[in-house]
């Protein structure tokens, strides 16, 4: 995949323009890349705020909102194009990044199961309803984080400091941001940071489309709601009851799958596989030179 285009500068002059294309001072602030994430996390992360536990359709709703304000902010703010959000083969990468997340944790979870550490009881909900919610409620979660994420801070720290420096920051503010949930501790904010941190990183510096990274979080997150297993310490309503029995290290406690060692192992292993296409397919950046 292609790396992230350049910053784009508008060449036009009239009054009250500065001759890089900005207005002034303010200009460049907002151009450098700490200034466009900031704004854009100040009005993707409201979104979020205000739709994520809406009724009905709502958190998708805001989804698309989220789309509409990410781009906006990309292309008026840092003045940059959006290949990261293209609609053309976005499809694709959502199908491709959720086969991926759906493998993963079916994998994780029977491993555990394998091992002693769940059993599942048919919960006899209506499917359709608990799987519409489940749908809508993560679409929403999914399409937010990831613009948060990878779409504005992972972009923004890599211009500034590189993929290796922007990775590890990103890994280590999602595993504190995971923190507050029900069941949380050191151990579950470290495996959030290693195997949701880094693999999704390691998704989007691969293919470089935010759609990708969704699609893998989706399906992620919908597969363990509807198999009834705590999301990030979030009870779910699934279509299973699940029994846990053994440590938690094995089992991820009342925190959930992603507390538990097996996962942590498989998405390291994952995510080295995607940064060495990344390496390979010149995604990965290096630190932008001082000065510029």
């Amino acid at each position: 995949m292609g790396t992230t285009s350049a910053l784009r500068h508008d060449q036009g002059s009239g009054p009250g323009r500065h001759p890089d294309g900005g207005s002034g001072r303010f200009g460049l602030i907002a151009r450098h890349p700490l200034g466009w994430m900031l704004a854009g996390m100040a009005g993707v992360g409201l979104l979020s705020g205000l739709t994520a536990t809406g009724p009905g359709p709502v958190p998708a709703l805001g989804a698309v909102a989220a789309v509409a304000v990410y781009w906006l902010v990309m292309r008026r703010v840092a003045r940059r194009s959006t290949p990261e959000i293209a609609r053309s083969g976005a499809a694709r990468e959502v199908l491709l990044g959720g086969t991926i997340g759906l493998v993963f944790i079916l994998v994780s979870a029977l491993l555990i199961r394998a091992l002693g550490g769940y059993s599942f009881t048919w919960g006899n909900d209506g499917v359709l309803s608990v799987a519409g919610t489940a749908v809508a409620v993560q679409i929403g979660a999914a399409v937010t984080e990831e613009l948060l994420f990878r779409g504005l801070v992972l972009q923004a720290l890599e211009q500034l400091w590189g993929s290796g420096a922007a990775i590890v920051i990103t890994a280590l503010f999602f595993g504190a941001a995971h923190m507050g949930s029900e069941g949380a501790n050191a151990w579950s904010g470290l495996a959030i940071a290693l195997e949701a941190g880094v693999l999704l990183g390691a998704a989007f510096l691969w293919r470089r489309s935010i759609w990708f990274v969704v699609g893998l979080h989706f399906a992620w997150n919908v597969t363990e709601q509807l198999l009834g297993i705590p999301v990030s310490g979030h009870a779910p309503n699934g279509l299973f009851i699940v029994d846990v029995d053994g440590s938690n290290l094995l089992t991820g406690g009342s925190f959930g799958l992603e507390a538990s060692i097996i996962p942590v192992v498989m998405s390291m292993t994952i995510a080295v596989v995607m940064l060495v296409h990344a390496h390979r397919n010149g995604g990965i950046k290096c630190r932008r030179p001082a000065g510029r």
